[in-house]
């Protein structure tokens, strides 16, 4: 199906505010397309301009007074891992992974609730269990030929589900859980460090990473995979998007400051 009609058979709106996840005191706007049919092709021009996908639905915030949220994207062809990294490596040797079309099991579902009580406890996140239809309609649903799940096991166990798209440059980064009581494994980073190696492999030069937001310690472990671009604002699909290296990545009392070439607003820091 082309881009052209996939577009006609869009639906569009946004929700109404409510209270942001990431900044205290701060409303959220999200804009949605709600695409039945997306292409390899339209949901890969998406991702170049900053949107997400959830299920049939691809997303991107349009909050009143706010530009916090920036679209962040690593060159996996020149990535080049740290130390830490290494170990991490080290630590998932006997870690198997498998790629699949996505699914949903029993042990999907379980995974999914228990990971959320955790960061629940861990990091203060509302929780409420999901259902096997709402999990559906957001990770099964609308993958077609791109989306993906990679399946991590240890012990002959289920301990992580990744959720990606493979587009046509890169992979875009939709959605990673991971069993707690293997946390000291580091998944999170592990199935990252995964998804720049699968670029690498299959010739795509990007992981587009979600966003980033300043002052939100969930996502300053986003800075520790260099090199990085970082994207200006939202672009229609007839507008070019312009993505700015990060060049710069400095520690100044415990926060975490970077610098952008060539056009990028101001300086930012995130405790």
């Amino acid at each position: 199906m082309s881009s052209e009609r996939t577009i006609q058979e869009t639906v569009e709106f946004c929700m109404l505010d409510y209270d942001c996840s990431y900044l205290p005191d701060k409303k959220t706007r999200m804009f949605y397309r709600y695409m039945r049919h997306a292409s390899k092709g339209l949901a890969s021009e998406l991702a170049r301009r900053g949107w997400r996908r959830f299920g049939c639905y691809f997303f991107h915030p349009i909050c009143q007074g706010c530009n916090g949220c920036k679209s962040l994207r690593i060159d996996a062809s020149a990535f080049t891992l740290s130390k830490s990294q290494r170990r991490v490596l080290k630590k998932n040797r006997e870690t198997m992974l498998y790629i699949r079309t996505p699914g949903m099991t029993r042990e999907h579902i379980d995974l999914y609730n228990r990971f959320h009580k955790y960061k629940s406890h861990k990091s203060d996140w509302n929780y409420t269990p999901v259902t096997p239809q709402l999990y559906y309609e957001n990770f099964v649903d609308g993958a077609h030929d791109f989306g993906k799940e990679v399946l991590y096991f240890r012990d002959d166990k289920l301990v992580g589900v990744d959720l990606i798209d493979i587009g046509e440059d890169g992979i875009s980064s939709v959605y990673f859980y991971y069993d707690p009581d293997y946390a000291k494994l580091s998944l999170g980073v592990y199935s990252l460090l995964m998804q720049i190696h699968f670029a690498k492999q299959m010739g795509l030069r990007w992981i587009y990473l979600g966003y980033w937001v300043e002052g939100c310690r969930s996502f300053a472990y986003k800075m520790q995979y260099r090199p990085m671009e970082m994207l200006e604002g939202f672009p229609s699909l007839d507008e070019e998007p312009i993505w700015r290296p990060i060049a710069s990545l400095q520690q100044d009392g415990g926060k975490t400051s970077y610098g952008c070439m060539s056009g990028c607003e101001g300086r930012h820091e995130t405790g």
